[in-house]
């Protein structure tokens, strides 16, 4: 186990890799006047490219907002609305506080005779559910 097998070849680059990088270290896809290997300018591709990936995330970023403004839009006339709804409610409930304290006041002074008009109108009331429902 004290020997091992060396390769001295896989650990030399120039010969994996074939030629050694420029003087200053790093490796680039242009030749020494700006272009590509196959005559295209490279780097205006890739500029167009950023630019239309721009312009899409620009759309997107736009589309974001307008659907965040709507969702303002929506949340303040929600609001508004439900404020309506609270005070009627609130109104609706003063009115039936009121009606069934006259009620019960209306119930105090005639004694037991309102209780037995109530139950003759839910026995009619029954009575025609049941006709209709066996003349179906």
């Amino acid at each position: 186990m004290s020997q091992r097998i060396r390769a001295p070849a896989l650990r030399d680059r120039s010969a994996l890799l074939g030629s050694t990088p420029p003087a200053s270290g790093r490796s680039t896809p242009f030749n020494e006047h700006g272009y590509h290997s196959s005559g295209q300018r490279y780097a205006d591709d890739l500029e167009g490219q950023n630019d239309e990936a721009l312009e899409g995330l620009s759309a997107k970023v736009k589309i974001l907002k307008d659907i965040t403004i709507g969702i303002g839009k929506e949340v303040k006339e929600s609001t508004v609305q439900l404020s309506h709804m609270n005070d009627a409610f609130a109104e609706t409930g003063d009115i039936l506080s009121g009606t069934f304290r006259r009620m019960n006041n209306m119930a105090e002074r005639q004694g037991c005779r309102w209780l037995w008009y109530i139950v003759f109108l839910i026995i009619v009331f029954w009575f025609f559910i049941v006709v209709w429902w066996f003349r179906r």
